[in-house]
């Protein structure tokens, strides 16, 4: 493959990863941490989606991943009322 061809192949691709990296970050409009006690223990996670609604589900769901053991106690972490819950965006 020639000079030319290399160059242009290698700017495509690095357009492409730009383009991905900025469709995935501009949909993450909302950000949240989320602190859960469950099970004798208590842990806290971060996390971004396009709505405070999906954050606050998906930080919770972060945070029980390390207290939960199993399905049931997964389920039944993600349905306690969190310590404490910070949000930001829309």
């Amino acid at each position: 493959m020639s000079k030319p061809g290399k160059l242009i192949g290698i700017l495509v691709v690095v357009a492409l990863a730009a383009f991905l990296l900025w469709s995935t970050l501009a949909s993450q409009k909302a950000t949240c941490n989320v602190c859960v006690a469950f099970n004798g223990g208590r842990n806290c996670a971060t996390a971004s989606a396009s709505s405070v609604q999906e954050a606050k589900r998906s930080a919770q769901t972060t945070a029980c991943g390390v207290l939960a053991q199993g399905m049931d106690q997964s389920i039944s972490c993600q349905n306690v009322q969190p310590l404490s819950e910070k949000c930001e965006g829309e």
